[in-house]
């Protein structure tokens, strides 16, 4: 009988630590994850993948691609399929909400408190312009070595990298994956890669399909719903829920689709919203939470939990929906040769990231790139925490404003 009660308890003591593991572990991410989705991938491949091994190396770029795939804040669902996979479908939501809380609070902070400060230019932020630098180099070098060892599939990266920088449009990347995963397919359809592990994936497929029946039913009922309800807090979700339905390539690209949403309505001030959007550029975490700050704006406190709510509730029923359906895919012969070319079109794509808006951002002067370099070091070689990292580009960002 001891042995039968002392089960379920180790069970469920099991997996609250995982839950609490992975809420602290994803909200120090959310603290210190500066530099966009691109920097945050790396970030993520650092502490996950890593330092704790929650996933093979094949499996996080399986995932990064297939986010890549859906529309949304990319990173935010790469973190929530983590979380996923470490602590099923709670660890999800609690991935993500450690990952976007510090964020939102800090901008509903600056909405009460700093607007009108120029906080775009201060030191410390060109600082942590530069650590996204040394963060997306390394995991683009951990990236490369496993992803790309051959010639065919280093050429495929270097085309990705050239056709992103060149073609910077906002459908540029589906399409260079698309392209990539057909190469793949054809190159390596005798040997496809192999070596995969077989993730666990908690959650059952009549879920996974109720979730995209639920993303699709909303983007279409919310418009019609919002016509016969006249309600600011419903017309606040529905607009923030299509914003984020419909949006392929991260944060920035969703800029003017809330612009069209918030500033016509007379939610917000022209003025005040790209106010808040230099705010956004200041706060770790997903560019997606600059909904936190809107809708403050338009409604309160309760108008920035329903933006944010909002805004990211359809990533989070995508990646649901996704992930039972994912080692079926991965498990396939030619899939895999598809993902060998995917995998290394996403190693070219970050590649394009590091140079462009990274470099070109945040290396002005000999003393960025001494900064840069001596970060990538501490990474790579001496195996600092990444906040120790984080701080230290911070310190030297301001230094470097005295010089």
């Amino acid at each position: 009988m001891d042995a039968g009660q002392q089960g379920p308890r180790m069970i469920s003591t099991t997996k609250v630590s995982s839950l609490w593991e992975v809420l602290r572990v994803s909200t120090k991410l959310g603290l210190t994850s500066f530099g966009g989705p691109i920097a945050h991938l790396g970030y993520f491949h650092d502490e996950y993948i890593r330092r704790r091994q929650w996933m093979d190396e094949r499996s996080y770029a399986d995932l990064v691609a297939l986010c890549q795939f859906l529309p949304g804040p990319a990173s935010s669902q790469v973190g929530i399929g983590i979380g996923i996979v470490r602590a099923g479908l709670l660890g999800g939501f609690v991935a993500w909400l450690g990952f976007t809380l510090p964020s939102a609070i800090a901008l509903v902070l600056f909405a009460l408190l700093l607007q009108g400060f120029d906080i775009a230019n201060a030191g410390y932020i060109h600082g942590l312009k530069i650590v996204a630098v040394g963060i997306v180099a390394h995991a683009i070098l951990g990236m490369g070595q496993k992803l790309t060892p051959d010639r065919d599939r280093m050429t495929i990266a270097v085309a990705a990298a050239t056709v992103t920088l060149l073609w910077p449009a906002a459908y540029t990347q589906v399409l260079i994956i698309v392209a990539a995963g057909l190469l793949g397919l054809w190159l390596y359809k005798k040997n496809p890669g192999t070596g995969n592990q077989n993730i666990q994936i908690a959650i059952g497929k009549p879920f996974a399909i109720g979730c995209l029946v639920l993303f699709f039913g909303l983007l279409i009922v919310l418009p019609f719903l919002r016509q016969t309800v006249n309600i600011e807090w419903f017309a606040l979700f529905d607009s923030f829920y299509r914003s984020g339905s419909l949006v392929f390539g991260g944060g920035h690209v969703v800029l003017p689709l809330l612009e069209r949403e918030v500033v016509p309505t007379g939610w917000i001030s022209q003025e005040d919203f790209l106010a808040g959007y230099g705010a956004t550029q200041a706060v770790p975490g997903p560019l997606f939470t600059f909904a936190a700050y809107l809708g403050l704006m338009a409604g309160g406190i309760g108008g920035a939990a329903v933006a944010t709510a909002a805004i990211f509730l359809p990533a989070f029923l995508l990646v649901v929906g996704a992930l039972p359906f994912w080692n079926g895919l991965r498990s396939n012969a030619k899939v895999q040769g598809a993902l060998a070319g995917i995998n290394a079109a996403v190693v070219g794509i970050l590649l394009a990231a590091l140079y462009d808006p990274l470099w070109t951002t945040a290396i002005l002067t000999p003393a960025d790139f001494a900064l840069a370099l001596l970060l990538f070091t501490m990474l790579a070689f001496w195996k600092f925490p990444p906040w120790v990292v984080v701080l230290t580009g911070a310190l030297g960002g301001i230094m470097i404003g005295y010089i």
